[in-house]
C-alpha cells in the first residue's frame, strides 16, 4: 500500500516536469517580430504591472480576462511574439501611455493555463529590449510599434573583468541565501555575452521592483553590469549581516540551553552530595564578608540590606548581578583604613631634596604642613594645593615626592578631555553597566582613606550636555562638604577629608572661579639655562643613560654641551624636551657601542650637531648697534620669556596709524594709547603740532606669525613711536616692559620673572620695570639679581631719559606738509579775497 502511493507521487512528479519542459520548448519555437524597411516592429502589447521580464529570462506571468488576454490570444492566434510594457508606478488603475517606460520587452508567451479563479497563467520568455515609438491602437488592447535595441556582444578587458567580478559576487550570494538554487550559479558560470549575464543575475536575486526598473532603461551591457555589481555588493553586505545574527542567536540560545542543564545537574549533584545551593552559600559569603568589613553604621545596615534583599530573590534575576556588585564595592572601599604619616620634617626635605632640584615654593608649603602635623597631631584639615605652571616643570613628579615623604599611597587621575558629571560623581543604579564615579574608583585603588590624590589636568575639564564635571569636583575639593561626599552608584556619605588633593594645571584661566577659590595656588615658574643644566646632570643624565644600557659616569657630558643643547634644539620653561634631546644622544652612542665602534665618553658641543642635527630653535638676540624707532619689549609665553622688538616707521601719509605682527585688540589699543601720550607731549619734545597730519605710523612687531596680545608693551611702543618722530636713538642694551596710560604714567604687568630670564640669556645688561612689580624679583635668581641692572619706573619720563641717546645737535628734519586738494586750495583763495 505504502510502495504504491510513492510510485504514485514519483510518477505525478515526472509528468509535472515533462510538461514544464514541454511548455518551456514551446517559448522557444515562436519567432522573434520582423522588422519593417524602417526597421521598426509592430506588436500587440501587454501591460505589466509589478515585475519586469529581462531578455533571455523565462518567467510565470498571471493574466486576468481583459486587454491583456486579448493581446496574448491575438499574438498565439498569428504565432508571434508581444511586446511587454512596465508602468512607472503600478498604483495606476487606467494607465495611458504616458504611464509607461520608454523602453519594454519582447517577449514570447507560451500556452495558457486556466486557475480555479478565474483566471490564467502562463510562462514567458524575453527576447530583446525594444524603445516604444509609437502607440498604434489603445483598444481593445494596446498596439505599439517599437525599435529592437541591439546589444554589442564584444567582450574587452574591462567588461571581462567586470563579468568575473559579478560571478564572484553571485556566487558568495548563491552560498549565503537559501532561496537561491546551487544550479543559478552554474547557469550564469555559461553565460558568454555580458547583458545576458546582468539580466540573469537581475532575475536571480530579490531586487526591488524600481531597481529592475533602472536596470532595464540601461541599455549598454557594462554599465548594466556595473549597477548589477553595486547591488551584488548590497545584497553580500545584507546576507553577510543575516547570517552574523543569526549565528549570534543560535549560539546565545545554545549557550543558555546549555548552562541550564548544567545548573539543573549542579543542583541535583548538591542536593544529592547534601551540600545544598550554591546561590545559597555566595548569600551566606556575603553575609559573613559585611560582618567582618570595617564599615561605618550607617554604610553597614545598608550593606546588610542589600543583602536580604539579594537573598529573596531567585538565582536567575536578572537584579541579581547588580546587586551583588553594589555590595561588593561597599566591602572593597576603604572606610576606615589609614596609613601613618610621616611626620620627620628632615627626612621630608631630604626627600624632596633629592627627587627635584629646585621647586622652594612648593617644598616649603609641604614642609610647612608637616611642621603644623607634627605640633598638632590632631586631625587637621587637609590642604588643597594647585600646582600651575608651563609643561615639564615637574608638578605630577612632586606630588609622587610628596608621597613619599608623608609615607602615604600616591594615585592619580587625568582629568584631560573629561566632559561627563557622571565620571566624577558615577551613574545612577537603574542605568546598566553603571558604576562609580573616578573619585570613588580611585579611592579603591589606594585601599586607605588618606592617600594623596593627584587631579592632573584640572583645567582642561570641559562640559556638553551631559553636565559640567568642574561642578562636580566643587564638593570634593571642599573642606566643608568633602566630608560627606555622594556618588550617584553608592548613594552612601563617603569621607573624602582626610585625602590630601593635589590639582595640576598649565594655566588658571580655564578653571571655573567657584573652583579656584577652593585650591590653595602653587606656581611652578620656568626653570633658567643654569637650572636646566643641573637638573640635567642629577637626574636626566643618569636615568638616559641606564635606559641606554651604560654604566653610571660612563659618558660625561660637558656643560657648555648641555647650554648648547638647551639654547638650540628646545624651546620650553620644563626640562622634558631637554631629557628626550639627551636620550638621542645616548642612544647614537649605544649603538656605535652595541657595534663595537669607537665612540665618544666626553661630549663636546662641537658634536651636538653630528648627532642631533642642525640647530631647531634660534634665540632672539639683542640689537648690535643702536637705532631710531627700533625698542626692545620683552613677552611672556606659556613655555617662559623671550625678548621682542617693535619697529616703528614713519612715511608720508594722512595720519593713519597702522600696527602689523598679527596683534590682538589690547596691544592695538596700547599703540593708540602711546601715540596719544605723545601727541599730548609734542610741545616737550619740540615737535611741530601739524607734524602728524602729513605722515602715517606704521609700527611692526616681527614673527607675524605667532599671536601677540596684552598691554605689557605700551611703553616699549611709546619709546619707539618717540625715537622715530624725535630722530633719537634707543640704547641696545635696555629692555622694557609695562603698561602706558595716557598721562605717561607706568603700570604693572604680569611674567615679570620670565621676561627678565629672557633678557638676561639674550645679552640685556639693562631691564625697565614698573616700580609695583619690584615684589615679583624675590623669586628671580641671585646671579640674574646680579648681572641684570633692573630700574623700576613710574612715569613715562624715565623711560625716555634712560632709553633715548641725548638729543640730536640738529632739529629733528620737518615732514612735507600734506598736499592740499582743489576744493581746499579754493576755499583758501577765497578767504584771501575776502
Amino acid at each position: 500500500m505504502i510502495e504504491d502511493s510513492w510510485f504514485q507521487k514519483q510518477d505525478r512528479m515526472d509528468d509535472f516536469s515533462s510538461s514544464l519542459h514541454q511548455r518551456t520548448e514551446e517559448l522557444y519555437q515562436v519567432p522573434d517580430a520582423e522588422p519593417n524597411d524602417a526597421g521598426l516592429i509592430e506588436a500587440a502589447a501587454i501591460v505589466l504591472r509589478d515585475i519586469v521580464v529581462f531578455p533571455h529570462m523565462v518567467s510565470p506571468i498571471f493574466i486576468t480576462p481583459g486587454p491583456n488576454l486579448m493581446a496574448i490570444q491575438e499574438a498565439q492566434f498569428n504565432y508571434e511574439t508581444v511586446i511587454a510594457l512596465v508602468m512607472k508606478d503600478p498604483e495606476v488603475d487606467e494607465p495611458g501611455p504616458e504611464d509607461f517606460l520608454p523602453i519594454g520587452v519582447e517577449v514570447a508567451v507560451g500556452r495558457l493555463l486556466n486557475l480555479p479563479d478565474g483566471n490564467s497563467s502562463a510562462l514567458v520568455q524575453g527576447r530583446r529590449r525594444v524603445k516604444i515609438v509609437e502607440f498604434v491602437q489603445e483598444d481593445p488592447f494596446y498596439r505599439v510599434r517599437a525599435l529592437p535595441i541591439d546589444e554589442p556582444e564584444e567582450v574587452n578587458r574591462q567588461v571581462d573583468a567586470l563579468m568575473r567580478t559579478a560571478r564572484d559576487l553571485f556566487e558568495r550570494c548563491v552560498q549565503m541565501d537559501r532561496s537561491l538554487p546551487d544550479e543559478a550559479h552554474l547557469f550564469s558560470m555559461n553565460i558568454q555575452e555580458p547583458g545576458w549575464l546582468a539580466d540573469m543575475i537581475a532575475t536571480a536575486i530579490a531586487l526591488p521592483f524600481n531597481e529592475r526598473q533602472s536596470l532595464l532603461m540601461i541599455p549598454d551591457p557594462q554599465e548594466r553590469l556595473k549597477r548589477v555589481n553595486w547591488l551584488l555588493a548590497q545584497e553580500l553586505d545584507v546576507l553577510q549581516l543575516e547570517d552574523e545574527i543569526q549565528n549570534r542567536v543560535q549560539n546565545e540560545v545554545d549557550r543558555s540551553q546549555r548552562e541550564y542543564y548544567l545548573r539543573e545537574q549542579m543542583k541535583a549533584i548538591q542536593t544529592e552530595l547534601g551540600e545544598g545551593d550554591l546561590f545559597s552559600r555566595e548569600i551566606n559569603e556575603l553575609r559573613q564578608r559585611v560582618e567582618a568589613a570595617e564599615l561605618p553604621a550607617e554604610v553597614k545596615q545598608a550593606a546588610q540590606k542589600e543583602v536580604e534583599r539579594l537573598a529573596q530573590m531567585p538565582a536567575m534575576a536578572p537584579e541579581v548581578g547588580i546587586i551583588r556588585t553594589y555590595i561588593d564595592w561597599i566591602i572593597e572601599l576603604p572606610w576606615t583604613n589609614e596609613t601613618e604619616d610621616n611626620l620627620d620634617v628632615r627626612n621630608a626635605a631630604r626627600v624632596l631634596d633629592r627627587n627635584h632640584y629646585g621647586l622652594g615654593k612648593a617644598k616649603d608649603r609641604i614642609l610647612e604642613y608637616i611642621a603644623v602635623r607634627s605640633l598638632k597631631p590632631k586631625r587637621l584639615r587637609q590642604p588643597i594645593l594647585c600646582f600651575v605652571g608651563p609643561p615639564g616643570t615637574g608638578k605630577t613628579s612632586l606630588g609622587r615626592s610628596i608621597a613619599e615623604a608623608l609615607g602615604r599611597n600616591f594615585v592619580r587621575v587625568s582629568l584631560g578631555g573629561v566632559r561627563d558629571e557622571a565620571e566624577i560623581r558615577g551613574h545612577r543604579r537603574t542605568y546598566i553597566g553603571a558604576l562609580p564615579g573616578r573619585v570613588l574608583q580611585t579611592m579603591r585603588r589606594a585601599k586607605s582613606v588618606n592617600p594623596l590624590f593627584m587631579l592632573d589636568e584640572i583645567d582642561k575639564l570641559g562640559n556638553d550636555f551631559r553636565g559640567d564635571p568642574a561642578s562636580a569636583l566643587l564638593e570634593v575639593l571642599d573642606p566643608e562638604q568633602n566630608y560627606a561626599f555622594s556618588d550617584h552608584y553608592l548613594e552612601l556619605p563617603y569621607d573624602l577629608s582626610r585625602v590630601m588633593f593635589i590639582t595640576t594645571a598649565n594655566s588658571l584661566a580655564s578653571i571655573p572661579p567657584a573652583l579656584l577659590d577652593r585650591m590653595e595656588v602653587v606656581e611652578f615658574p620656568g626653570y633658567i639655562e643654569e637650572e636646566k643644566v643641573e637638573i640635567a646632570r642629577r637626574f636626566l643624565i643618569p636615568r638616559q643613560l641606564e635606559e641606554s644600557g651604560f654604566d653610571a659616569g660612563e659618558i660625561y657630558f660637558q656643560e657648555d654641551t648641555l647650554s648648547k643643547i638647551i639654547r638650540e634644539y628646545t624651546y620650553e620653561a620644563g626640562v622634558r624636551n631637554l631629557e628626550r634631546e639627551i636620550g638621542r644622544m645616548t642612544r647614537k652612542l649605544a649603538r656605535l657601542k652595541s657595534e663595537k665602534r669607537r665612540y665618544p665618553t666626553r661630549l663636546t658641543p662641537a658634536m651636538v650637531e653630528k648627532y642631533l642635527g642642525p640647530p631647531q630653535f634660534f634665540q632672539t638676540e639683542a640689537e648690535k648697534e643702536n637705532e631710531v624707532g627700533v625698542a626692545t619689549a620683552m613677552a611672556w609665553t606659556e613655555n617662559g620669556g623671550e625678548i621682542m622688538p617693535v619697529e616703528v616707521l614713519i612715511l608720508d601719509g594722512k595720519g593713519n596709524l597702522q600696527i602689523t605682527g598679527q596683534v590682538g585688540d589690547v596691544m592695538q589699543e596700547s599703540a593708540q594709547a602711546a601715540l596719544s601720550y605723545m601727541k599730548s607731549r609734542s610741545e616737550t619734545l619740540n615737535l611741530p603740532a601739524d607734524m602728524y597730519e602729513g605722515v602715517d605710523v606704521h609700527i611692526h612687531i616681527p614673527e607675524g606669525s605667532i599671536p601677540k596680545d596684552g598691554p605689557s608693551a605700551g611703553i616699549t611702543i611709546a619709546t619707539a613711536l618717540i625715537s622715530a618722530f624725535t630722530e633719537r636713538k634707543i640704547s641696545k642694551d635696555v629692555a622694557m616692559t609695562g603698561e602706558i596710560t595716557l598721562r605717561g604714567r607706568v603700570l604693572p604687568v604680569g611674567g615679570v620673572r620670565e621676561k627678565l630670564l629672557a633678557a638676561y640669556r639674550a645679552g640685556i645688561r639693562t631691564v625697565v620695570i614698573p616700580e609695583r612689580n619690584l615684589k615679583d624679583l624675590v623669586d628671580l635668581p641671585k646671579k640674574v639679581r646680579t648681572d641684570l641692572r633692573i630700574v623700576p619706573v613710574t612715569h613715562m619720563d624715565q623711560v625716555l631719559d634712560l632709553a633715548l641717546e641725548p638729543e640730536p645737535v640738529k632739529p629733528p628734519r620737518k615732514r612735507k606738509p600734506k598736499k592740499k586738494t582743489e576744493d581746499e586750495k579754493e576755499k583758501e583763495s577765497a578767504e584771501k579775497s575776502e
